[in-house]
């Protein structure tokens, strides 16, 4: 198996391949299979995330969703995320150039009913590798709600490095497809 920081620089040669309107396009189908999902339809909290230039844009889930759904992002304060309320007049650029809500402080984690989560990649049982900080691992740790990775399809790969504690997201959304857990019976 590869090394986490390989994957990551392979991912991030393919991304270049990756034109700006191909990367609006699978934003906007991955934006629309979301919306298909009965765990959106039914979520009025959503935790989502403002998009880095090589990330599924995230910008019209924001513009589009903020009317029907209370949304909230992540921040980075030392070690961990912080969660706040969305409001797109109070934005601020953050710890690796990151947009960052400045509205209040969501400190009841279970008021959440889906989190969206970027990856740099997924594999076929829904592992995700991240940047290599660590923020949102730790933070899954704590949560019991839905989990949506996403990540455009050429960013899934056979199989990914993953630990013990690391938790797979419930449903992988690309462009392409929508992969989920099992239900348990």
């Amino acid at each position: 198996m590869c090394k986490k920081s390989d994957i990551r620089m392979s991912i991030k040669d393919l991304k270049k391949n990756i034109t700006a309107e191909e990367r609006t396009r699978f934003s906007e189908q991955i934006r629309c299979r979301i919306e298909q999902l009965p765990e959106f339809k039914q979520a009025k909290t959503i935790l989502l995330y403002h998009s880095l230039p090589d990330e599924v844009d995230s910008s019209s889930f924001l513009r589009l969703w903020k009317e029907d759904k209370r949304l909230l992002l992540p921040a980075v304060k030392g070690d961990n995320l912080i969660i706040r309320n969305y409001h797109p007049e109070k934005l601020k650029t953050g710890r690796y150039g990151i947009i960052e809500s400045q509205g209040d402080r969501i400190t009841d984690l279970s008021v959440i009913d889906m989190i969206i989560i970027p990856g740099v990649a997924f594999d076929k049982k829904r592992n995700r590798l991240g940047r290599g900080k660590g923020y949102y691992d730790r933070f899954l740790s704590e949560f019991k709600g839905v989990t949506v990775g996403i990540c455009y399809t050429s960013c899934v790969q056979y199989g990914l490095p993953h630990g013990y504690f690391d938790r797979p997201v419930d449903i992988l959304v690309t462009e392409n497809y929508i992969r989920r857990t099992e239900k348990k019976q």
